[in-house]
């Protein structure tokens, strides 16, 4: 069987390592030639929206689908002339727009940020003004890993507001989105699978810690939710991939604030904060992708190993790796990208039966990194 995969980044090369065991094969496009997935399967290199790349991507695949959100339009309208595409399209072109996506929220019942939409200089005052101070603005598309959006403070002004809009703008991002800011508990998100027969199978609910917009950590299970919590989670995941006949991983992020749960945003692909997953659960992210993808029967989302899983983001470089690989039960998956600030280059997971054992073995990990352990989201 052979999967055609849009993207060649760290998300594309682990679906090719899940699917080696199981006969699975990938193909690759991305526009860069040293796009990590080709180290693991075949690299087309073209871009995106280029008619003999995508040809080349589809030609003797059984499914085609995607490792990000930001897959030009045009692009799956011309493969769908030749193979299947998975996720269902309408589910990317939603989780490219957050405005679609705050709306999908609501019609499903579920409550989001206090949020609206500007698509100029004028509606983005307004959209202000009705949202109050402090808030979040964000790009309608093209944003993510905290690109593409800004923080007004509570004292901003008319020149604050209007600097935000020189700077994000650009029609290109199709508009705004100004979103209230939620002082929550913490952050959370849901990972669902889910077959071409409707069959589902949740993972744990996931704690995670971000800085700079970025997602710094992982536990899992997040610890102390309510066992009726994670329930909403999965059954609102279960109705949002139900609406959209989605078949393969979809992630959906989300505050919690007390017992309460605000949806933030969603990713229609496997997803960093279920990179725990290929050591911590009895069927990663990845495999139960290719295996919904391909039609064939989901795994087993248990959690494995102890019981308990924390995964770490390794930004902008690597420890050195003898002494990382030294702490007893550590997993590295080193990306093999070239090291730039505020780049993902790599993880580490550690599972076990004591989160508290677990927690500060991932904290000595981060200690052989440069800059201070404190943002990455432990207390010690």
């Amino acid at each position: 069987m052979k999967v055609g995969v849009l993207g060649g980044g760290q998300l594309a090369r682990m679906l090719a390592l899940a699917g080696l065991p199981l006969g699975v094969r990938c193909r690759f496009l991305d526009p860069s030639p040293h796009a990590v997935a080709g180290h693991v399967g075949e690299l087309v290199v073209a871009p995106y929206d280029d008619p003999e790349g995508l040809r080349r991507l589809a030609d003797g695949v059984d499914v085609v689908t995607f490792e990000f959100e930001n897959v030009p339009a045009a692009a799956i309208e011309l493969l769908q002339q030749h193979v299947r595409v998975a996720p269902a399209p309408v589910a990317l072109a939603i989780g490219q727009d957050r405005v679609r996506e705050k709306t999908l929220f609501g019609e499903l019942g579920m409550a989001t940020p206090t949020w609206r939409a500007a698509s100029g200089r004028d509606e983005l005052h307004a959209a202000v003004a009705a949202v109050g101070l402090p808030c979040i603005v964000k790009t309608r598309r093209l944003g993510y890993d905290g690109k593409g959006q800004a923080r007004l403070a509570a004292g901003a002004d008319t020149a604050a507001i209007d600097a935000v809009w020189q700077d994000l703008g650009d029609p290109r991002n199709g508009g705004l989105i100004v979103e209230g800011f939620v002082r929550f508990d913490r952050e959370v998100s849901v990972l669902a699978a889910r077959a071409r027969n409707g069959a589902v199978a949740y993972y744990p609910l996931v704690e995670n810690v971000h800085e700079g917009g970025i997602l710094r950590r992982s536990r899992a299970p997040a610890p102390g939710v309510p066992a009726a919590v994670a329930q909403r989670a999965h059954a609102f995941v279960r109705a949002a991939m139900e609406r959209l006949d989605y078949v393969g991983v979809l992630a959906v992020e989300m505050f919690l604030r007390g017992d309460e749960l605000l949806v933030n945003e969603m990713a229609p692909r496997v997803h960093n904060s279920g990179h725990w997953t290929i050591e911590g659960a009895a069927c990663s992210q990845f495999e139960n992708h290719l295996r919904a993808i391909l039609g064939l029967p989901l795994g087993s989302t248990a959690m494995a190993g102890g019981g308990q899983a924390t995964m770490v983001n390794l930004i902008g470089d690597l420890p050195e790796r003898g002494a990382l690989l030294e702490l007893p039960g550590l997993h590295l998956h080193a990306y093999g990208k070239g090291l730039r600030p505020g780049r993902k280059v790599g993880h580490a997971t550690v599972v076990g039966a004591d989160r508290g054992a677990i927690d500060a073995l991932a904290a000595q990990a981060l200690l052989l990194l440069p800059g201070d352990p404190a943002a990455w989201g432990f207390d010690g």
